[in-house]
């Protein structure tokens, strides 16, 4: 075919169909490479700290502590994977029921152990307490918040430790079992009667799991303590109470950092700005050394943490301006729309 010949047909694609010749490959690419691992990480991690609580569940340990930490970094490197598998039944809400506007985990929790519900007795009862009740940020109250439990009965908060880990690793198991099952399946191998029609509509969906991401990492993480100039709420950050607030921003950029790279493939230029708009972000939170985001209630380290929030949104704004264009795709809804 001769250069003539090649930019008649180039003129006749649909715009991005050259980035879609490639889309099997691609997904392939992010399946295996991407998601694969993450959701394996977060199942074996949270079975880790299911088998770590029913050898000891004092709230206080530093084994539980440290297996409770590892856990939830393997749910926060996967967090912006919010379709497919962790929708089925509200299993994203069940491990990570947050933001909490309203404090119904507090209050769910105290009201377990005010009755010393025995709901907790079995998995299958404590799966039906409120979602509220369940998931990381339950076990964040539960082991580091001690206004909730120094009055508490003992054995009653460690058999209420032990009810969240197990259930959280049966969530988990849940997830990862799908994904290996048919779900992997169903995104590299589409077609008129499967989940996705087509390879273009999985490009669509992981477009959106990395374009959501991004704006939950910078609206949320970063929007909710920032709040206005005239009134910052440090105590709306991010499990603030094990001194996990700005950890989560840099797992999930590194995450997202990841999916946009794998997306990019084969386009150096996109990838280059993409890269370069994550490395300033992450430079400029590591520099902040501010694990809660507490100085968002002083004007000079609040300034740091709003450029920061800025240079969330630009790569946001990157990856639809560059990235989208080179997939032939744009982000589309997302399962915390509207949350």
């Amino acid at each position: 075919m001769n250069r003539l010949t090649i930019l008649a047909t180039a003129l006749l694609l649909p715009f991005g169909a050259f980035a879609q010749q490639d889309a099997p490959g691609m997904v392939a690419d992010v399946v295996e490479n991407h998601i694969l691992p993450r959701v394996d990480a977060l199942a074996e991690q949270a079975h880790t700290l299911a088998d770590v609580a029913q050898e000891d569940c004092e709230i206080a340990s530093p084994t539980l502590r440290a297996a409770y930490q590892d856990s939830f970094d393997a749910w926060v490197s996967a967090s912006h994977l919010r379709f497919g598998p962790t929708e089925v039944g509200d299993r994203g809400f069940a491990l990570a029921f947050w933001p909490d506007s309203r404090g119904a985990t507090p209050r769910a929790l105290a009201g377990l152990i005010a009755d010393r519900d025995p709901v907790i007795d079995t998995p299958e009862g404590f799966a039906q307490v409120s979602i509220a009740a369940r998931g990381f940020y339950a076990l964040d109250y539960l082991i580091y918040d001690t206004d909730m439990t120094d009055r508490a009965d003992g054995a009653y908060v460690c058999g209420l430790v032990r009810a969240v880990t197990g259930d959280i690793a049966t969530t988990a198991g849940s997830i990862r079992a799908d994904w290996h099952d048919s779900y992997a399946a169903e995104m590299t191998d589409p077609g008129p009667d499967a989940a996705y029609r087509s390879d273009q509509e999985v490009l669509q969906q992981l477009f959106t799991a990395l374009t959501s991401g991004l704006e939950f990492t910078a609206e949320t993480r970063l929007g909710r303590p920032l709040g206005t100039f005239e009134r910052s709420y440090p105590a709306r950050a991010e499990a603030w109470r094990s001194g996990r607030s700005a950890r989560h921003v840099r797992l999930s950029l590194v995450s997202l950092r990841d999916l946009a790279d794998r997306l990019a493939a084969g386009h150096p230029e996109v990838t280059q700005s993409l890269d370069d708009a994550f490395d300033k972000a992450l430079a400029r939170l590591d520099a902040l050394d501010d694990p809660v985001f507490a100085g968002v209630a002083e004007p000079q380290s609040r300034l740091k943490i709003e450029v920061i929030q800025q240079d969330i949104e630009a790569i946001r704004s990157l990856a639809r301006s560059d990235l989208g264009p080179t997939l032939g795709v744009a982000a589309g809804f997302n399962s915390l729309d509207g949350d």
